[in-house]
């Protein structure tokens, strides 16, 4: 549809122009602002995605070349081919392109990446780049099967959205996004829109799939994607991710006087990328400038996730791999007195046990529920206490700290069941 611009109480079509008309090439225009870009045409606006290589032909028996050969976060590979005007038989050129790259290996993609970090005249090390961007460190990397699709053009003819609309039925993963440039008070702006899928009309079923996607390549990566639920002191943190439990007890220890140079000596393998840090006690937006561009998204930035000490500023990275608690149990270690620390393997929903004439409840939230002969008790604590000693429960952790209502009725509910 035009371009219209609103004059008074009238609509004005603001004339629609071509990239040709402006003078724009597919591959020194087009294709590099998109290369730069990446994320206004790529799959997913909340899956973020980066570019492995352009112009990707590095295969045997061909002599086609991908126009941007990407990866999501999600492990996927994307390739994504653009056309400055009409979209003729382009989504036949990128199943061909799809089924090529679909066995490619991590190594592969290394070299892929590194040659092309060297023509933009990038310094990064492709590996490690890839790696931060997916979140992993040593452990082995195995892509998806499923190869996704973007097509990028000003014009898409009835053949190729038909085409397209049957490929995405059959279990592919295929877009068609639409460039229009336009020309504005002599800018070219470039109106552009997904329209195959429509995003409004099939929400639900591309969440679905791509949350298959999402277990598959949890499952060929073997990655532990157990939550877990975390108490310091009375505060209650529920079904938290590996990493934002480590996080969360990272800043408890820091409020407690212990510093990122200490916690890196107990995790030695994550000493030097452990902290992004930077002089001065700074907000995000001044933080971010000062920090490569594939380090911003791989920590916690946010200004209520910055720590500050002694005239700098600290930001905890979120990879941590598969020694993510053996590295929490570390920093933990390191915790001088203070509130209870406790956390394990998320409880989903409401869990209970039953023992004489008490029930005891867990809710998801963490708080625990008592009651005898269907009467509520309030205060819960006491009761528990003496609940536990008739059972030999342990009312103290390791370390000799008390443990908290929440984690009392826990650790009751587990011993009672377990009977």
């Amino acid at each position: 549809m035009p371009l219209y611009e609103m004059t008074g109480e009238n609509l004005s079509p603001v004339n629609g122009r071509t990239f040709t008309d402006f003078g724009l090439t597919e591959r020194q225009n087009l294709q590099r602002a998109i290369r730069a870009s990446i994320d206004a045409i790529t799959p997913d606006p909340d899956v973020k995605t980066m570019v492995l290589a352009e112009e990707f032909g590095d295969w045997v028996g061909a002599n086609r070349r991908i126009d941007l050969l990407c990866l999501d976060e999600n492990a996927n590979l994307v390739v994504v081919e653009l056309k400055r005007e009409s979209a003729t038989h382009m989504e036949l050129q990128a199943l061909r392109y799809a089924a090529m790259i679909s066995t490619m290996r991590f190594d592969q993609a290394v070299q892929a990446h590194a040659k092309y970090l060297e023509s933009i005249g990038s310094e990064d090390d492709a590996e490690q780049s890839i790696r931060e961007f997916l979140g992993v460190d040593d452990e082995p990397v195995a892509f998806s099967e499923k190869v996704r699709i973007v097509l990028a053009a000003s014009e898409f003819n009835s053949e190729v959205t038909t085409t397209v609309l049957w490929l995405n039925e059959q279990g592919l993963d295929i877009r068609c996004v639409q460039l229009r440039p336009h020309d504005v008070d002599g800018r070219v702006l470039v109106d552009i829109q997904q329209i195959i899928p429509l995003p409004e009309a099939t929400s639900y079923q591309v969440a679905l799939r791509e949350k298959t996607n999402e277990r598959v390549v949890a499952r060929s990566n073997n990655r532990d994607m157990t939550r877990y639920d975390l108490t310091i002191g009375d505060q209650v943190f529920t079904n938290l991710p590996k990493r934002r439990l480590m996080y969360e007890i990272t800043a408890e220890v820091i409020s407690r006087g212990v510093t990122p140079e200490q916690m890196a000596t107990v995790v030695p393998w994550k000493s030097s990328s452990m902290f992004a840090q930077a002089d001065g006690t700074l907000d995000k937006s001044s933080f971010i400038k000062l920090l490569p561009k594939y380090q911003i998204d791989r920590c916690y930035t946010d200004d209520k996730d910055l720590f500050h000490l002694n005239e700098k500023t600290f930001a905890l990275t979120k990879m941590w791999g598969d020694r993510t608690i053996e590295a929490i149990e570390a920093i933990t270690s390191l915790n001088p007195n203070g509130r209870q620390i406790d956390f394990e393997p998320a409880i989903k929903g409401t869990t209970e046990a039953s023992y004489k004439d008490y029930v005891i409840t867990r809710l998801s939230t963490g708080t625990i529920k008592l009651e005898r002969d269907g009467l509520p008790i309030e205060p819960v604590s006491p009761e528990l206490r003496r609940l536990a000693g008739e059972l030999n429960v342990p009312t103290a952790n390791k370390q000799g700290n008390p443990h908290n209502t929440q984690v009392l009725g826990r650790e009751l509910i587990k011993a009672i069941n377990a009977l």
